[in-house]
């Protein structure tokens, strides 16, 4: 389903990015342009931010922490 039209940025694409490290809104404007123009996209790719966010697991959580310490630290 797409949830920001402007962008095309379907659900399956905010998912995907979320479990690549994007856990702001913030970072989803960044990499994908979500809420960038008329904004009314805004609280559905929230609720699937926060969703995704506690579906993550305590592994991948970890996976992620840990590829962010190599790219600060190279």
């Amino acid at each position: 389903m797409y949830v920001c039209i402007c962008k095309g940025v379907t659900e399956n694409t905010l998912r995907a990015a979320i479990y690549q490290g994007a856990d702001r809104m913030r970072d989803l404007k960044a990499c994908l342009g979500v809420t960038g123009q008329c904004g009314l996209c805004a609280c559905h790719a929230k609720q699937i931010l926060d969703e995704t966010l506690s579906e993550r697991t305590p592994m991948q959580k970890r996976e992620l922490h840990s590829a962010e310490m190599c790219e600060t630290a190279a």
